[in-house]
C-alpha cells in the first residue's frame, strides 16, 4: 500500500469537508440540532462532512471500505475480512461544535487489518492539520509549514504535570485517577485534541475511563505513537486495536514519553 501517495488528496478532502462545516458553524440558520438513537447529538455539520469526506475517500481509491460514524454501519461479518479501510469521523466533538468553543476535529485513519497506519486530525477553527504515518513520524500543520511532534519526557512522581480530560465527560472514577499525581495540572480539551496536544509534547497523560468509539481514536493513535507516546488499553496495557466485533473501545490511558506503573 503506497500510504504516502494518499496524503496531498487527502488533506484536500480534509480541507473541502472542513469549510463545509465552517459554513454550516458560522450560519445560525442551519444550526439544527438533531439525535440519534443513542441520544448523541447531530447536525448538518456532521452530515455535509461525512458525505464530502466519504465521496472524496470512494474516488481516491474505490476499493478501500469506509467505515463512518454516520454512515449505514457494516456488519462484522463482512469487514472482518477487511484488510485496509478508512476509519472515519466527519465532525469529532459534536457537543464541542453545538456549545461553539472551536474544540472540534476532523479524523480520518487508515487501518491495516487492527491497526491504524495513517492518521490525519484537523481542526477546522484553527486550521491546523496532525499527520501521523507509520514509520514515518508525526508533523504539525499550519498552512504549508510544518514541523515534526514530539511527545515530552515526563516522571509520574513529578509535582505538576499536565493531565488532559474530557470537556464533557469527566467522570467520578477519572477524578479518583487523577488523585494518583502530584498536584496535577489539569488541561480540559474537547474531541482528539486531548491527544494533539500530548503529541505536541504539551501534556504528559490521558485517562479515559468511559466510554469511545474506534472513528474516535484511531487517527489520534498512530499520530501520538509516531510522536513517541502510547495509547493502552486500561486492563492490559496493549495498544487499542481496531475493527474488533464491537466498534466500541475499552477504558484507556492515553500518555506521552514516560511509565506508568498506576
Amino acid at each position: 500500500m503506497q500510504i504516502l501517495s494518499f496524503i496531498d488528496p487527502l488533506r484536500a478532502i480534509l480541507d473541502s469537508a472542513s469549510k463545509a462545516i465552517l459554513e454550516i458553524y458560522q450560519d445560525p440558520n442551519r444550526f439544527e440540532v438533531d439525535r440519534k438513537s443513542d441520544n448523541s447529538p447531530l447536525t448538518a455539520a456532521d452530515r455535509a462532512s461525512n458525505d464530502i469526506i466519504c465521496r472524496g475517500l470512494e474516488a481516491l481509491n474505490p476499493s478501500l471500505p469506509i467505515v463512518s460514524e454516520e454512515s449505514i454501519e457494516v456488519h462484522y461479518k463482512v469487514r472482518s475480512k477487511y484488510d485496509y479501510f478508512w476509519m472515519v469521523d466527519p465532525l469529532d466533538g459534536t457537543k464541542e461544535f453545538i456549545r461553539r468553543n472551536g474544540e472540534f476535529t476532523i479524523n480520518v485513519a487508515l487501518i491495516h487489518q487492527t491497526r491504524a497506519v495513517l492518521g490525519c486530525i484537523l481542526v477546522p477553527v484553527s486550521g491546523e492539520l496532525f499527520i501521523g504515518i507509520d514509520g514515518k513520524g508525526a508533523r504539525r500543520y499550519k498552512g504549508e509549514e510544518f514541523h515534526l511532534m514530539s511527545c515530552r519526557n515526563f516522571r509520574e512522581d513529578a509535582p505538576a504535570l499536565n493531565l488532559v480530560c474530557s470537556r464533557s465527560h469527566l467522570n467520578d472514577q477519572t477524578k479518583e485517577y487523577v488523585s494518583n499525581f502530584n498536584e496535577p495540572v489539569m488541561l480540559p480539551r474537547g474531541s482528539a485534541l486531548k491527544f494533539t496536544v500530548l503529541a505536541a509534547g504539551e501534556a504528559d497523560i490521558y485517562p479515559r475511563l468511559g466510554p469511545t468509539m474506534e472513528w474516535d481514536t484511531a487517527a489520534a493513535q498512530i499520530i501520538l505513537e509516531e510522536a513517541g507516546g502510547s495509547l493502552l488499553e486500561w486492563e492490559s496495557r496493549e495498544p487499542l486495536q481496531y475493527n474488533k466485533s464491537s466498534l466500541l473501545n475499552p477504558n484507556f490511558i492515553a500518555f506521552g514519553n514516560g511509565v506508568l506503573s498506576y
